[in-house]
Formats: structure tokens, sequence, C-alpha cells
């Protein structure tokens, strides 16, 4: 993972969404994207445009959908990158991150939430599956 400690943050894992297509071909790659306000926003008075928003992207290949890059511009960027290297390292794949719980409220949440939930295929990149429970 690589993180830039600017303002507001970026973090990033893995291939880009052009190097992903370029590697894999355009029809094996499918992209989840997230725009949103920082949770931690969400007491200041102030209009919803007005807030700071949070980018994600999520760029996954092939029909089992392993994740093959990770990126966010944002609050937060910082601290949630290392754990999703972690995960990406490991061969996670979208429905290891849709099995995830996620931690509300944390902007982390929206990276095990994106997209809609359970579509992805059910397929883990973990040598033993998260997602029907540990034997």
């Amino acid at each position: 993972p690589t993180v830039v400690f600017s303002h507001p943050t970026i973090g990033t894992c893995g291939i880009t969404e052009p190097q992903a297509v370029a590697k894999y071909g355009q029809d094996n790659v499918k992209v989840y994207t997230s725009k949103f306000a920082n949770l931690f926003y969400g007491i200041f008075d102030m209009e919803p445009a007005q807030k700071p928003k949070t980018l994600m992207k999520v760029i996954c290949v092939g029909l089992d959908e392993k994740v093959v890059g990770i990126h966010v511009l944002g609050m937060g960027a910082d601290e949630m990158m290392q754990g999703f290297g972690v995960a990406m390292k490991m061969g996670c794949t979208k429905a290891d991150l849709d099995s995830s719980v996620a931690i509300h409220p944390t902007a982390s949440e929206e990276l095990v939430t994106m997209g809609v939930w359970g579509t992805s295929p059910q397929e883990s990149g973990a040598k033993v599956s998260p997602l029907n429970g540990a034997p």
C-alpha cells in the first residue's frame, strides 16, 4: 500500500483501472465506486454539498472478482489501507469484502458494503472460505 499524507489523504493499493484494463481486458474488469461525505462531518452545521467528500474505488478482475486495486481519497485513507493491503495480498475477492462485518460508523465500512450486496460471485480468495463460516 501507498499513502500520501496530503489534505485530503490518499491511499492506494494494487493497480489502477487503466492498468487493469490493459492487463486483463475491459470485459474482465469490474469497478465499484463510491462518493460520500465522511461521517466525521455529520454533526457539522453545514449543507451536505459543502461537506468534504471521500472517494473510493475497488477494482476487480475475472469471474471470481479478485480484488486487484483499492483506492481511497479522503479522511481516514491512511489508516484503512494497511488492512486492505493485507487482504489483497491474501487474494481477497469482492465476495470476501461483502462477507465482512462493516464497522459503523467508519469510512472503511464503505469498502465492504460497496455495490449491491451479494451480487458478486460468492467465491473467496482465502484458503479456507469465510463466506459460510469457519470450519
